[in-house]
């Protein structure tokens, strides 16, 4: 596994503003900004390392689908909550530890019907994890403790999570236009043809059964063709990632 620190630097974060100037110039090829333009983060330093941080976790794409969607949201949208929900879910690609205590702590939660998280709760799953990843080895407890809080905070960041001492689960309304932008998400990252068994399908924050359920209805048939029996499910997008936006909205 891949370990950084790019949760801690991004749940320390101040202002999100600063993915919206850094991805607006990437928009507009005016490329890496070396001065600082937020003055609550105190230090040059400090301001590469959000840059480098926000780069490499949430605007860096694996897929040019999944980046032409993200631009068409962000230059009609802004940083809106469909543009986070993109980037949560880019984030997730990119960053092996963030993916890794979703499916391991959030997603479990939030699939067996619980509203809250605690802190305790991720700080067990990282102790599970430094004990088979030689990356891990020398974390210390306090590593642990200040990872595990900057986890839930960048979850709170992405609107995921609410309240400051007791972290209670909020996930986004998947209405029918947010779960077309979700299965253009999964179809740019998923290699296996059976769409079912893919282990991002936690991401669409609806049980299976619903999610099935939601995808097949007639009036989103035109975004996609579809093949569906009991076990296996076959996607195909119906407009390029560039057009979809314009489709949708």
């Amino acid at each position: 596994m891949n370990i950084n620190s790019d949760i801690n630097i991004l749940g320390s974060l101040s202002e999100l503003n600063l993915i919206a100037v850094i991805l607006d110039d990437k928009i507009k090829l005016r490329g890496n900004n070396e001065e600082q333009l937020t003055s609550n983060i105190k230090t040059n330093k400090s301001y590469k390392r959000f840059v480098s941080a926000i780069q490499n976790t949430l605007l860096k794409f694996t897929d040019q689908n999944m980046e032409d969607l993200v631009q068409r949201v962000f230059i009609n949208e802004g940083l809106s909550p469909n543009c986070l929900l993109l980037l949560f879910w880019n984030a997730s690609v990119n960053n092996e530890l963030l993916d890794y205590l979703n499916q391991n702590v959030f997603f479990p939660a939030l699939y067996s019907g619980r509203i809250s998280l605690k802190g305790e709760e991720v700080v067990a799953c990282l102790k599970d994890l430094k004990q088979k990843e030689p990356a891990m080895q020398k974390w210390s407890d306090s590593t642990i403790a200040t990872t595990a809080s900057k986890y839930l905070t960048f979850l709170k960041k992405f609107s995921l999570m609410e309240g400051r001492t007791k972290k209670i689960i909020t996930t986004p309304n998947m209405g029918d236009k947010r779960i077309v932008l979700f299965v253009y998400f999964l179809l740019s990252i998923e290699t296996k043809s059976n769409l079912l068994e893919s282990k991002w399908l936690q991401y669409c924050f609806h049980e299976k059964a619903i999610f099935i359920q939601q995808i097949m209805q007639k009036k989103l048939m035109k975004y996609y063709d579809l093949q569906y029996s009991a076990n296996n499910l076959k996607m195909k997008p119906s407009f390029s990632y560039k057009e979809l936006y314009d489709e949708l909205y």
